[in-house]
């Protein structure tokens, strides 16, 4: 798939999966709020987005060519965009 295919197919998903979970940002900001409970200090929304790009990462240091991790860490890049306007 070229870079622009990439792209484009990370935006539809994105917008498939706000009808899904809602908005990114509170989406990820509902995250936030159960880690913080879990984790038992505050997470923020972006912290999310951060920690979902370094899982995306470390299953492509076992495959670099997997096309599934590379799209997500494409669409985590806007959602992180999103919640740090």
């Amino acid at each position: 798939m070229s870079t622009d295919g990439i792209l484009k197919h990370a935006a539809d998903v994105l917008a498939e999966r706000s009808k899904t979970y809602g908005e990114p940002d509170k989406a990820m900001a509902a995250i936030a709020a159960r880690w913080s409970l879990t984790l038992g200090h505050p997470v923020t929304p972006a912290e999310v987005v951060l920690c979902m790009i370094d899982l995306k990462l470390t299953r492509l240091a076992r495959d670099p060519r997997h096309q599934d991790s590379i799209l997500d860490i494409a669409g985590y890049a806007a959602v992180l965009h999103e919640v740090t306007k």
